[in-house]
Order: structure tokens, then C-alpha cells, then sequence
């Protein structure tokens, strides 16, 4: 006998679990459906090289879990989550002379920036001392203009990422500082020319100077597992292994979230949605894939720079202009012969994750989406530009083509685990233009997802967002519910 619930919930990722438990602590009954044996989604860690050796599969650093006002409200350290935050946040390598480090404080960084650090801290300065209203503003629906204090701030960084990234760049007037910002802002990927690298450059550098660009210790499963352990202290349920191919294999209930990829939703929802609105989705454009690199090391990652061996995260490509023309040639749908290179070590701060002595190293690159082409050769390549030595450390690689990363996660539509490109427009209406993003057509069916407002980043405001609509829409309920620890 099929059960009816207040809401199901398909997919387990952070939103679709942030949605989960802000639903189940309105006192609803929650059951989520998860098409993995393990729920998580791209925030799921596991010893995908050898034994004793714990990697994330996707997510890795966690700048926007710590700034987020739903991880705020849900309170991680009370739930025994450690986030670990490295002494240097973010470097940046170059060829020759001293390389770009940020650490947590601003003046700091900007003395060891040389010439471009006057620039760099007067550019960044408001946004880190207002931090606070800062990130509210950037993970709301972007649907209502931000008020009091808030609404000073949205100007100051309207006028800063209202820039294109070169132009921001050129400013600086130094390589260091100019690749700092520029390793930051191809987190978005593709061409590094329009208003969204820039935005994503100076929010997410902001937030190196203000909450820190964190590690959860045990990897990023330890998030899942703290939503899960309170999802089922509420009552609600979890099923795993179960995907679903259409809305009427779920048990019966009053609101559905989706989260997934507008895809997904074309393929479960099916011809239920009006034809406008499926046609819409369709018009959805998807950014470029990632193809993903795990190592298993003999030990750490011999880096030039000695500042660089105490980072959390690295990004590899040179020159700012060495990044940007990596970046048009993945946008053009050609694979770079030195690409921009993401990376990621835990171990500076998380020792467990592997034997004593030894390291993981995570890692990704972006290529066309849907690229079936293993470009670990050319990772290596730039890893070992910048850490001679480095190939002789490597004991095991586990690689993910970006067509193998959407058939393991189908949100991950041709490996974009950005589930969209990050354009201005898109960045407005995502998916579709619409008042209420998370809403559908279907009375009681959100999407919940980061192809959803405001978009991606392990943050849970996607979910906590759709909840919002559905507690309002279907259910009546006005007011969040607390989802801080019971």
C-alpha cells in the first residue's frame, strides 16, 4: 500500500534536502526519493582512488555553505559539523615571480600583492565590510530590491561586477591581483567577458575576506549527513535507489519538489506541463561539462610557492589572459591545451582524509559539454607546471569525463554541475522567465534545484526558496519555519 505524504521530494542534493527539512519542520510529512544508492548529490564523499583515501566527488570547498543564510539558520556547528578553514584561502600561480595569495584578511593580502594591492583592497573592501548584507542580497530570489543597509551594498556591487571581467581586471594594473580575481571568476565557466565572471569574482573573493572559504572535516558528505540525521528527526523519510521516470510513480501528495535539471523535469513531468512552458524549458541552455581528477598522493603537492602548500584551493592557468583564452576555446566547444585548472587540497586542513604522510588532490577542468575525453594528461600537465615533481607522487587517479558525470547525476546535464550557463540573463530568469522561478504551472509541482534562483553553489537557498512557495502556495503557510536544532 502507497502511503500519501504532505510532499515528496525528488533528489537529494543540498537543495533538494534543505527544501526536505524546512518542509518537515513546518510539521509536514517529507519523503524524499533519491535515484543514487547514497544521497548527497554532488556533495557525496567516498575513496574513489584506493582505500584510506577520501575524496569528494564534486564539491569540495565551501565558501557559500558558510555565508548562506539557510546553513546559518540550520546551525552546522551545533549539528557537530567542522568547518576548517585553511590559513591561505586561495592562490594563484604564475610562471615567474611571486605568485597571488589570498588569506583571510584583506590589508594582509593586499600587502603581499605588492603594486595591485592598493587597487585590489579598495576594490573589495565594501563588499568584505558588508559582507553580511552582501551575501542575503546575492543567494535571494532576486525578485524584490534589497532594503536599509542592504540596498547600499547591492549598489556598491553593482557598480564593481556591472564591469566586464576584463575590464575589472586591467584595472588592477598588477598580474598577481589581476590572477587572483581572474582563477576566481572562471568558476564560472565559459568566456570571461560578460557581467557573471565578474560577479562571481568579487562575491566569492569577498567572501575569502569575510567568512572564509571552508572545509567541511570529513568531507562534504559531513553537510548531507547533518541534513539527512535532522530530515529523519522530524519524521520524514528517505528512499534511495529509487528514480523516478514519472510524477505518478510517486506516492500521492499535496506538493512535489524537483530537484533536478530542466531536463529531468521535460522527461518526469512529461506532457502534464502546458506546451508554453515545456517549450520554455527547452530554450534552457546548459554551460560546459567538467571532467574531474582524483588523486592519491605519496605525499603533499611540491608546490614552487611555500605559501601555496598551506591553501585550500588553487586555480591553475597563468595570466588572467592565459585563462580567459582557456576559457573561449571550451565556450567555442574545443578542448584547451592548458586548461584552467581548479584545485583543491583538504588535506592542509582535514590530515584524516588520507594515511599519515600521504594527500588527496581534487581537481577538475572545464571542456564542451558533454565531452567524452579523459584530459587528465592535460591536468597533470598543469599541475606539474607549477609542482615539478608532482607526477612522480601519484599513486592511483580516478577520473570523470563530463558525459560520465551526467549519467552518474542526470542533473549534471553534459557534466555542467552548474545545472545552467551562468548568463545574465540566465541569472534573471532561471529557469524560465517567471515571477515565482521555483513555481510551476502545475498547481503543487517546484523545482528546486540550482537551475533555480539563486542559482549554483553548495548554499541550500535553491531549496529553501521552493519550500518557501510551496509552505505559501499549496499549503498556506506564510511563515518559515525554524530549521535550527530541535
Amino acid at each position: 500500500m502507497v502511503t500519501a505524504r504532505d510532499a515528496v521530494v525528488v533528489g537529494s542534493g543540498p537543495n533538494g534536502l534543505a527544501a526536505a527539512v524546512t518542509l518537515a519542520a513546518a510539521g509536514l510529512d517529507v519523503e524524499v526519493v533519491e535515484a543514487a544508492d547514497t544521497p548527497g548529490g554532488g556533495s557525496r564523499s567516498a575513496e574513489l582512488t584506493l582505500p584510506g583515501y577520501l575524496h569528494d566527488a564534486c564539491s569540495a570547498v565551501h565558501p557559500m555553505a558558510a555565508a548562506s543564510p539557510f546553513f546559518r539558520a540550520f546551525d552546522l556547528p551545533a549539528r557537530g559539523v567542522e568547518l576548517l578553514e585553511p590559513e591561505v584561502q586561495f592562490a594563484h600561480p604564475l610562471d615567474e615571480g611571486p605568485w597571488g595569495v589570498a588569506l583571510r584578511d584583506l590589508d594582509a593580502t593586499a600587502d603581499l600583492l605588492g603594486a595591485g594591492g592598493a587597487r585590489y583592497a579598495r576594490l573589495l573592501r565594501p563588499l568584505v565590510e558588508e559582507a553580511g548584507e552582501l551575501v542575503p542580497t546575492f543567494l535571494s530570489t532576486l525578485r524584490s530590491p534589497p532594503a536599509g543597509p542592504g540596498l547600499a551594498v547591492a549598489a556598491s556591487f553593482a557598480l564593481r561586477a556591472g564591469l566586464t571581467l576584463p575590464a575589472l581586471l586591467a584595472g588592477l594594473g598588477d598580474e598577481r591581483a589581476a590572477g587572483l580575481l581572474a582563477g576566481v571568476g572562471a568558476h564560472a565557466p565559459g568566456r570571461q567577458v560578460g557581467i557573471a565572471p565578474a560577479a562571481v569574482a568579487v562575491v566569492l573573493t569577498a567572501l575569502a575576506h569575510s567568512g572564509g572559504w571552508v572545509v567541511p572535516r570529513g568531507g562534504s558528505q559531513a553537510l548531507v549527513d547533518a541534513l539527512v540525521a535532522d530530515l529523519r528527526a522530524r519524521g520524514g523519510t528517505l528512499r534511495t535507489g529509487q528514480r523516478v521516470h514519472d510524477l505518478g510513480e510517486l506516492p500521492p501528495a499535496r506538493a512535489v519538489l524537483l530537484d533536478v535539471s530542466p531536463a529531468e523535469v521535460l522527461r518526469i513531468a512529461g506532457d502534464r506541463l502546458p506546451a508554453a512552458h515545456a517549450a520554455a524549458l527547452r530554450r534552457y541552455r546548459y554551460g560546459p561539462g567538467a571532467c574531474t581528477v582524483h588523486y592519491a598522493l605519496a605525499g603533499p603537492v611540491p608546490w614552487r610557492d611555500e605559501a601555496a602548500r598551506r591553501a585550500g584551493t588553487l586555480h591553475l592557468g597563468g595570466t588572467w589572459r592565459e585563462i580567459a583564452a582557456a576559457e573561449a576555446e571550451v565556450a567555442a566547444g574545443r578542448h584547451a591545451q592548458r586548461p584552467y585548472v581548479l584545485v583543491a587540497q583538504p588535506g592542509v586542513v582535514d590530515p584524516g582524509r588520507s594515511p599519515d604522510g600521504h594527500a588527496v588532490l581534487w581537481t577538475y577542468c572545464h571542456v564542451p559539454n558533454g565531452s567524452t575525453l579523459d584530459v587528465s594528461a592535460h591536468v597533470d600537465a598543469q599541475v606539474e607546471r607549477f609542482a615539478p615533481g608532482f607526477r612522480d607522487l601519484v599513486l592511483a587517479r580516478h577520473v570523470r569525463t563530463a558525459a560520465q558525470l551526467a549519467a552518474e547525476n542526470p542533473a549534471d546535464v553534459g557534466g555542467d554541475f552548474a545545472q545552467g550557463a551562468t548568463t545574465l540573463r540566465q541569472v534573471l530568469a532561471r529557469p524560465v522567465p517567471r515571477w515565482d522561478v521555483h513555481s510551476t504551472p502545475l498547481a503543487g509541482l517546484y523545482l528546486c534545484s540550482s537551475a533555480t534562483a539563486p542559482g549554483p553553489g553548495v548554499h541550500g537557498m535553491c531549496g529553501w526558496w521552493a519550500a518557501r512557495a510551496a509552505l505559501r502556495r499549496t499549503f498556506g503557510i506564510r511563515r518559515m519555519p525554524s530549521v535550527a536544532p530541535r
